[in-house]
């Protein structure tokens, strides 16, 4: 089993920056992309950002050029650095990891956080 813990999330002005943690732990031979995906009241979850184990990363055109996603491979953690946040980005955010469990086993199983909020008020 693997469990993902995200932190960081919380309540900030509009302009804010926070910046969102995700460690993920158990049974864990390899991962191999991580990402920040978000729902907000009323929509459906969409994908924020991921970032493959070689660091390539890839955004959704909303938060280009105000959020970073990076990892540290050593301690399974993903993070990610949210500049210049509007109203718009208040959503639970959820991190996610594809884990390949043991050196016998050629598959990748996706898993989830239980989410953290992010609110930014105006």
């Amino acid at each position: 089993q693997v469990h993902l813990v995200e932190s960081g999330g919380g309540l900030v002005q509009a302009g804010g920056s926070l910046r969102l943690s995700c460690a993920a732990s158990g049974s864990i031979f390899s991962i191999n992309a991580m990402g920040w995906y978000r729902q907000a009241p009323g929509k459906q979850r969409e994908l924020v950002a991921d970032i493959t184990s070689g660091g390539s990363a890839n955004y959704a055109d909303s938060v280009k050029g105000r959020f970073t996603i990076s990892r540290d491979n050593a301690r399974n953690t993903v993070y990610l650095q949210m500049n210049s946040l509007k109203p718009e980005d208040t959503a639970v955010y959820y991190c996610n990891a594809d884990v390949r469990a043991n050196v016998y086993s050629n598959t990748y199983r996706s898993y989830w956080g239980q989410g953290t909020q992010v609110t930014v008020s105006s």
